[in-house]
Order: C-alpha cells, then structure tokens, then sequence
C-alpha cells in the first residue's frame, strides 16, 4: 500500500526518528548507568591493606631492632613485596611443605637455626635454578663453592641439584661463616656477599652488625626479605593467605637403588624401572645428562617412585590425618575456627 498522504508520511518519519532517538538515549543511559554500577562495586570490593609490621621478630634466636625506623622500614618494604605478590608466595608455601622436611631434618642434624630455611626459600623459591651468575640449585651454590664443601659438579652429575647433599654444603658454609663473624645474622649476610666481601665491609665501616652497615642493594635487603617470608609464613592468615591441606604439594613416595656400574643410559634405565625417563629426572634432577659414565666407579643412589607413587591421592595419603606432620611443617592457622 502506497502512502499519498504528505501529511501521515510526515508523522510517520517523525515518530520512527523519536523511536531511534530514544532507543539509543536509553543504550546509552543503560551502559552510563552499568559503568558506574561497576565502579561503585571496584570501590566497594577492592580494598588494598597495609602489611603489618610484627613489634617485635627475631631470626636464629637474634632479636631484630625493629624499632629503629630505618629496619623497620625495610622489613615493612618486604613484606608488602610478599604478601601482594600473590602467586610467587603462595608457590613457594606449597613447595614448601615438600622440602622443608628434608631441610629441616639436615639443618638440625647440623644444628643450624631453623630459620634458615627461608633462605633456601628466598634464594630460589625452592626450585632448582640456575641464576645469572651460575648460582645453581635450591640452595642458589657457585660451582667453586659447592667443589670446596664436597659436591661433584661435572657435566654429567651436579649435586648442587642434590636438594640433600646441597643442604649439607650450605650448612657447612653457614657455620664456617657463624664462626667467623660471630652471630647468625652476619652468617646470613656472608652467605649472599661472600665471606671475604663481608670482611671487607666490616673492616671499613668498623661495625659487626647487619642492621647498621651500609651494604650493596641485594644484601641490604637480603635479612629481611628472610625475616618477611618467615612472618608470612608462621602466620599466614594474618598476610591474607588461606590453604587447605590438600592444596600443598606432598612429599614423594620414593624409594632409593645404589648403581655402580659404568656407561648408564638413563634412558634404557628407566624403561628398565618401568617409569617415564621424565620421572627419572624430575626424582633426581642432579643427573645432568641422559648418560651416566661414572669412570671413577662411585656408587650413586637414585631414587625411584614406589608403587601408584606417581598418584597424587596415594602420596597424599600418609599426611591426612597426621596433623602433628602438618603443623610441625607449616605451623599454619586453622581457617575454620
């Protein structure tokens, strides 16, 4: 049907304009009105909290002047780092309860503080790497230093990736270090700059104390980024950090085999083990190589996955109702109190 009425043609295009105005009006009006929904709930939910400053900390049984502005400062810098970096601290919780075992049991064969298995942790956020300057391992070890304290390192073994032989190298570095500079604090330090960097510094600035020496960047902040991960992690809650056993990395169901011979392909050992050569490896990361020539006849213990020890619910289960083993490992608050 044609319309030939000017008149109802007119009103027509009148009101289909009226209804295109207001339709995009309302859009618009609609999207003006969802963007500040938006906004008022971000000011509403997102909410940033200043770390809190323990009053009072030590490390290996050495109070902390936390009261003087510049120390307390440095540690308030650390723990605002940690806590706000989420994902890099709560990896290393739950890598944590994995190797801190193991760490423990050496430092106190060795009777070394507890505490310092922040340092490992701060050191590599226990995960064998490798740094710019060839500090390799959990326990971040130069080549030099780990020869010195009785590591093989070779192109086809290198036990600074050896979680246990590593941590009886430090130990025999930081006690050597305790001897010298007197106080575990020093020891701590020595073991970022260096022994003979440390002497260095404490003949210039006449001072035997971390807390009032004027030290590279690395090494000022080195003790307290060990006492801030220590605070977060003896009390986690507190820093906003909530776990669940279960989520917790456990440790592995592993059992040990002593090999002397020479000329080992790693490879054909594992399909031997009847175990992936990528098991093989990740269970015995200081095995450099997918060879094993072992020209000096030593005798190496390599350790394999007992049965279903892949299975994360069977490794699991020797720690779930062993709640002396948890608290002991992560001294962490119950959430449901």
């Amino acid at each position: 049907m044609k319309l030939k009425n000017p008149l109802i043609l007119t009103l027509l295009l009148i009101l289909s304009g009226l209804f295109v105005y207001l339709f995009i009006f309302s859009a618009e009006e609609k999207e003006k009105l969802t963007e500040d929904d938006y906004r008022k709930a971000f000011q509403h939910h997102y909410k940033i909290f200043a770390a809190k400053v323990p009053a009072q900390i030590s490390f290996a049984g050495e109070e902390v002047p936390v009261d003087r502005f510049d120390v307390r400062e440095s540690l308030d810098r650390e723990l605002t780092v940690n806590s706000y970096w989420h994902s890099n601290t709560q990896l290393m919780f739950k890598r944590a309860f994995r190797y801190f075992p193991v760490i423990d049991s050496i430092l106190e064969k060795n009777n070394i503080p507890k505490d310092f298995r922040y340092l490992a942790m701060i050191e590599s956020g226990l995960q064998n790497v490798v740094s710019p300057a060839g500090a390799t391992g959990i326990w971040q070890i130069m080549k030099g230093t780990g020869r010195d304290y009785g590591l093989e390192i070779n192109n086809q073994v290198d036990e600074r990736y050896h979680l246990a032989k590593a941590t009886e190298a430090a130990c025999k570095y930081l006690r050597k270090a305790k001897d010298k500079f007197g106080t575990w604090t020093m020891a701590a330090a020595a073991y970022n700059m260096g022994r003979a960097a440390t002497s260095r510094r404490i003949m210039e600035q006449k001072t035997e104390s971390y807390y009032d020496m004027y030290l590279n960047r690395e090494t000022a902040r080195y003790v307290y980024r060990i006492l801030a991960v220590k605070t977060i992690y003896e009390s986690p809650t507190e820093y906003g950090f909530y776990f669940r056993k279960e989520d917790f990395y456990p440790p592995l169901n592993t059992y040990e085999t002593r090999v002397d011979s020479s000329n080992i392909d790693l490879v054909e050992f594992a399909q031997q083990q009847e175990i992936p050569y990528k098991i093989l490896k990740l269970l015995n990361p200081w095995l450099r190589s997918d060879k094993l020539s072992n020209s000096a006849g030593k005798t190496y213990a390599i350790k394999l996955p007992k049965e279903n020890g892949l299975n994360y619910s069977t490794i699991m289960t020797p720690y779930k109702d062993d709640q002396q083993v948890f608290n002991d490992t992560l001294l962490i608050k119950q959430i449901y109190q």
